[in-house]
């Protein structure tokens, strides 16, 4: 069949693995919502969250709905949520995010993957220091005038409003609109784009690097392939990072 099919065949099997651990760190996501909220997305800001993040991986409604009636029942497993932290080759910090039903599985994990790549597991404090929590909301760039933007939603807490562009496992380029708020003014801005009907692709509180440090090309594909490591773990939720 040749090497064209061969490349089309890795790339759809790379889109296919991405998408799966897409729907099973958002199925995570809205166990612990129900478990912690109750299954009602109007008076569960997680939850709603959870759903938004949901639709912007294309998981198909029935699997959300499924993971919301599992996460009612007193039979489903509950996760905790567990942080980690440490520091990479080349001086760089990592916070890696879990939720596990299984701590000692987890730590044992990570541990190993720090153990086998010349990293350091630190304790709690040790590289979080270097990272704020923001509250982080991707939109659909399209229709949307980036400095009109902001001015509608300064007064929502809105700290940052930029451009940005990615590329999709298919190669196509999409545009987004990302508006960063302080860890406090999450809640509010979650409610104002709702009420306003913005098109939000994902909402998420993420821990921006306060300092990044800058590797070489080589350095970068050793540190960026540990983190793949630490992304590939099924307990692993997120993982951040200070390489710049």
């Amino acid at each position: 069949m040749g090497r064209a099919f061969e490349f089309r065949k890795g790339r759809k099997m790379k889109r296919w693995d991405k998408m799966s651990k897409d729907f099973t760190r958002i199925g995570k996501e809205i166990v612990m919502a129900v478990k912690e909220n109750g299954p009602n997305p109007d008076t569960n800001a997680r939850l709603r969250a959870a759903m938004q993040n949901a639709k912007g991986v294309n998981m198909p409604k029935d699997r959300v709905e499924a993971a919301i009636k599992r996460a009612s029942s007193k039979e489903e497993k509950d996760y905790q949520e567990v942080v980690y932290e440490g520091y990479l080759p080349h001086g760089i910090a990592v916070v890696i995010e879990t939720a596990t039903d299984n701590p000692t599985r987890t730590v044992s994990n990570v541990r190993l993957i720090f153990n086998r790549n010349e990293g350091t597991l630190g304790t709690a404090g040790s590289s979080d220091y270097t990272f704020t929590r923001k509250g982080v909301f991707k939109l659909a760039a399209e229709g949307l005038d980036r400095d009109e933007l902001e001015l509608e939603l300064i007064d929502f807490g809105a700290e940052d409003v930029y451009e940005t562009a990615e590329e999709d496992e298919a190669g196509a380029e999409h545009r987004y609109i990302v508006v960063e708020t302080a860890f406090t003014d999450f809640g509010q801005m979650q409610k104002a784009l709702e009420a306003q009907g913005r098109h939000v692709v994902s909402v998420n509180l993420q821990r921006v690097p306060n300092t990044t440090v800058s590797l070489n090309d080589e350095q970068l594909e050793e540190v960026m392939n540990i983190i793949e490591k630490f992304e590939d773990d099924e307990d692993v939720q997120a993982v951040y990072h200070t390489v710049g």
